[in-house]
């Protein structure tokens, strides 16, 4: 039976998720959780960034029988609100068909979710304050500390899987075992969490159904709704220079930059001055690391093989897909778990490196390109394009959001993409004056049909 067992490092909500996936095919399942039980303490006072459940992420949930318990808990975003130094206010839909939605989901009430479903199967436990500090391969060891008394001990498994985020210890003993490459890539922009509270009255005091965006250039503020009438607020900023966290280090010159840069979020931010200085500043990276398992005894898959910044918001969705692939490489390959294993980095790790670079990209386009005429006139063309053609030009943001088409190929025919929209808008200002027979014989030669 010693076959049936798999432990996994990291009850979040990759590991959750995938405590479910094997516990349906009848797995013995232990996790070692590095946290306390969020269940039962508030542990993400500051850290929460909502998250953007879409339809990468929504599609395992479904398989795993778990969206009727999480519909209740998401509320959906049409678009992306920006909001300029006056005040006004303009909708940026995502995508032009009505269920071309993302949906605002709280990553705590999701996690505990995930992880009460698991639990419920019978064959799943979950042991909190458990760090993994490394893995002694020779003699299938895991070293781990309680985190409520200090003590350090042994414990043997069968096989194990990183889904301790991206500061994994997994990864660091895979890397040491096997001298593979191990990139963790700073950001040098940090961001701060805000709330806005719902009205006296318990309503939404900005449109709910929207993605909020302040964008300012180099720095901006975005909002996420929730479904109790608030908004998770986030500011992201460098980490030094003339408009920093360093730079903004009192209430004069917070209170300051808040009534320049974002008057009508101020006024909806009651406890801007306590929670910018006492909820922590969140560190931005991105990891990228091969190999990613170690014969067949262990396995990343979530952020612990590739973190991504949060831009894109698919970190979540990105993971999620990664425990899909897993459980239809078990499908395939059954006990041939080194086979298992190299299948899913083979299947995962060009699209986790690609939606890391479209996570990138996509922080420059959310804080300055949204105020573009260019970056407008060329959304307003792509629209026009996927209307015309849809089985070849589909906007790349819809091609990560709204199919599941593999991360590379959307990153790839993006780029594409972008070469046949620069050059259709190159002397126009409208997209009246696009040649439309030059764009399908652009579209015709240089974009395949894409099979669904």
């Amino acid at each position: 039976m010693s076959d049936k067992n798999i432990t996994l490092i990291g009850a979040g909500l990759v590991g959750s998720l995938l405590a479910v996936y094997l516990a349906r095919r009848g797995f013995n399942v232990e996790i070692f959780e590095r946290r306390p039980d969020m269940r039962k303490e508030n542990i993400s006072a500051g850290r929460s960034i909502n998250l953007a459940l879409a339809n990468r992420g929504i599609y395992p949930l479904q398989q795993a029988g778990l969206m009727d318990h999480v519909s209740p808990m998401l509320t959906p975003m049409k678009g992306r609100m920006i909001h300029d130094k006056s005040g006004n206010q303009s909708l940026q839909p995502y995508g032009q068909r009505p269920e071309e939605v993302i949906y605002s989901v709280s990553r705590a009430d999701l996690n505990k979710l995930c992880m009460t479903q698991a639990e419920q199967l019978g064959n799943v436990s979950i042991r909190f304050n458990q760090r993994c500090e490394s893995i002694d391969f020779d003699n299938n060891e895991l070293l781990l500390v309680d985190e409520e008394n200090g003590n350090q001990y042994r414990h043997t498994f069968t096989r194990v899987i990183g889904t301790d985020g991206s500061a994994s210890a997994i990864r660091e003993s895979i890397q040491q075992k096997q001298n593979g490459k191990n990139s963790v890539e700073p950001l040098d922009h940090s961001y701060k969490e805000l709330c806005i509270p719902p009205s006296p009255n318990g309503d939404f005091q900005m449109e709910p159904n929207a993605l909020h965006i302040w964008p300012r250039g180099g720095y901006m503020v975005i909002a996420l709704p929730n479904i109790d009438g608030s908004f998770t607020v986030t500011l992201f900023m460098p980490n030094e220079g003339p408009v920093s966290f360093e730079s903004i280090k009192d209430k004069t010159s917070l209170e300051t930059f808040f009534a320049e840069q974002f008057p009508d979020a101020k006024a909806l931010l009651p406890d801007l001055e306590y929670d910018y200085f006492n909820n922590p500043t969140g560190r931005l990276a991105t990891v990228r690391t091969s190999p990613w398992y170690y014969q067949d005894k262990a396995l990343l898959l979530g952020d612990a093989a590739h973190a991504i910044v949060p831009f894109h918001g698919q970190g979540m969705n990105c993971g999620f897909e990664d425990v899909w692939d897993f459980d239809q490489c078990i499908e395939q390959f059954g006990d041939d778990w080194q086979q298992v294993f190299a299948e899913t980095e083979k299947r995962r790790i060009d699209n986790g490196n690609a939606i890391a670079d479209m996570a990138l990209e996509n922080y420059i386009e959310m804080r300055d390109s949204v105020n573009d005429a260019r970056y407008l006139l060329k959304k307003q063309l792509s629209f026009e394009l996927e209307k015309r053609w849809p089985n070849h030009f589909i906007p790349r943001y819809s091609m990560v959001m709204f199919h599941r088409l593999p991360y590379s190929e959307a990153f790839q025919r993006g780029k594409i993409q972008n070469r046949i929209l620069d050059e259709l808008t190159e002397n126009i200002t409208d997209i009246k004056q696009c040649d439309m027979e030059k764009a399908q014989h652009l579209i015709m030669r240089k974009l395949p049909e894409i099979i669904s």
